[in-house]
């Protein structure tokens, strides 16, 4: 971890916001997980409530995206969100927690993928495919998610955490639903397919298909997912 100790007092003050339910992993687990979290700065409107929480992660997808992991710190996050550094580690613990963090602000799988999956698995392909695409073409996440796999490819520790969130968050989710042998092969076969065109379309940029229309690749994609997911 790049990010130095915490910059301000840490002496608890009473109960803060962490102290209930959010004070679980940003992955959604039950209890902490990780190293223990520093101690908690001072209360205050702009340091404390879930706008500072928000205010972190935000920073944290920007710091990521313009200086890349290895560059990113702790310190570097919380001087962009305007909190001390105490507050980052008391939300999120280590960096490597808030690149977590900031991969699923991007893909938001708690909201998207119930929808992904509650129609049953007819027309599963399409729906993948098309959440896939319609992520990396929104100007928002698609910075952060470049980052994010630049990162994984030069750095074990970040490719780590993204494996880690790709199994745990989508890939089982996805398996979980899948009434056929291999379910998990299956959901990472449809993984490597989906990354290996964000790769070529949007890292590297490879013509023709960085300018194909986002509907022809979802159209051309989904019966590939549709069967890796479904046929026995």
């Amino acid at each position: 971890m790049t990010g130095g100790p915490a910059d301000g007092p840490g002496a608890p003050d009473g109960p803060g916001p962490a102290d209930g339910p959010g004070a679980s992993s940003p992955t959604g687990a039950s209890g902490p997980t990780g190293p223990k979290r520093r101690g908690r700065p001072s209360r205050t409107a702009d340091t404390s409530g879930p706008d500072a929480r928000t205010r972190i992660l935000e920073a944290a997808r920007t710091e990521f995206a313009e200086r890349g992991y290895d560059k990113t710190s702790v310190r570097g996050i919380a001087k962009a969100a305007g909190v001390d550094s105490a507050l980052v580690h008391h939300y999120f613990g280590t960096k490597d927690e808030v690149f977590a963090a900031a991969i699923e602000l991007s893909f938001e799988p708690a909201l998207v993928i119930p929808d992904v999956l509650g129609n049953g698995t007819d027309g599963l392909g399409e729906r993948l495919a098309r959440y896939f695409i319609a992520v990396w073409e929104n100007p928002a996440s698609r910075a952060p998610l470049l980052a994010i796999m630049r990162s994984a490819l030069t750095h074990e520790a970040a490719a780590k955490v993204l494996r880690g969130f790709v199994l745990r968050r989508l890939l089982e989710r996805v398996a979980e639903a899948l009434d056929v042998p291999d379910a998990t092969f299956r959901a990472e076969l449809a993984a490597s397919h989906m990354i290996g065109i964000a790769m070529l379309r949007y890292v590297i940029r490879a013509e023709p298909l960085a300018s194909a229309d986002p509907e022809k690749i979802v159209e051309m994609v989904a019966p590939t997912l549709q069967r890796y997911l479904t046929e026995s």
